[in-house]
C-alpha cells in the first residue's frame, strides 16, 4: 500500500505517493529527477548518496523516503545560488578536489557539514570528518586541500 509523503528538496515542495520500502536515494533520483546524489554501494559505506536532511548529512541509501516526510532535503543541485558556486564547491574546483566526480556530491556536502561543525579543522580533523566517503581517484590530498581552502574562505 502506497503512502503519501510531502517534503522539500532544494527549496521546492514535492508530494508523491510512494511504496513504504522505497529508499530515499531512489526517490531523489527516480521520482524527483535529481541525479546529483549517486547510487554507489547501497550499504552506507561509500557516501556517494550523501544529502543533507534538516541541515545534517545523511546517507540517503540508509533511509526510506517515508522517513523524510515533512522534512527539508538539500542535494548538491541545491547548493549553488544565483549561478554562483557555494564556497565549498568553488574550493573543490580550484584545488582539483575531484576527478571522475562520482564521489564529489557526497564529499562536498560532508565537507560543508564538517565546516559548519568546525570552521577551522586540522588536516587530521578533515580526514576524520570525511571518513564515511570513499574516493577511488584522487588519493584524498586534493580533497583535504579543498576543505582547508574552503575553511580559509570562511565557508
Amino acid at each position: 500500500m502506497k503512502r503519501k509523503i510531502s517534503l522539500t528538496i532544494n527549496g521546492k515542495s514535492y508530494t508523491d505517493e510512494v511504496e513504504p520500502r522505497l529508499l530515499l536515494i531512489h526517490y531523489l533520483r527516480e521520482v524527483a529527477g535529481l541525479t546529483g546524489p549517486h547510487i554507489g554501494c547501497e550499504t552506507s559505506i561509500c557516501g556517494a548518496c550523501t544529502v543533507m536532511l534538516d541541515g545534517r548529512t545523511v546517507k540517503s541509501c540508509t533511509m526510506f523516503a517515508v522517513q523524510a516526510d515533512g522534512r527539508q532535503i538539500l542535494t548538491i543541485e541545491g547548493l549553488a545560488a544565483d549561478g554562483k558556486l557555494d564556497p565549498v564547491q568553488e574550493a573543490f574546483w580550484n584545488e582539483h578536489g575531484l576527478q571522475c566526480g562520482f564521489c564529489t556530491p557526497g564529499m562536498i556536502l560532508s565537507s560543508k557539514q564538517l565546516l559548519e561543525d568546525n570552521p577551522n579543522p586540522t588536516d587530521q580533523e578533515i580526514r576524520h570528518g570525511l571518513e564515511g566517503n570513499l574516493c577511488r581517484c584522487t588519493g584524498y590530498q586534493h580533497i583535504v586541500n579543498a576543505v582547508r581552502a574552503a575553511a580559509k574562505a570562511g565557508a
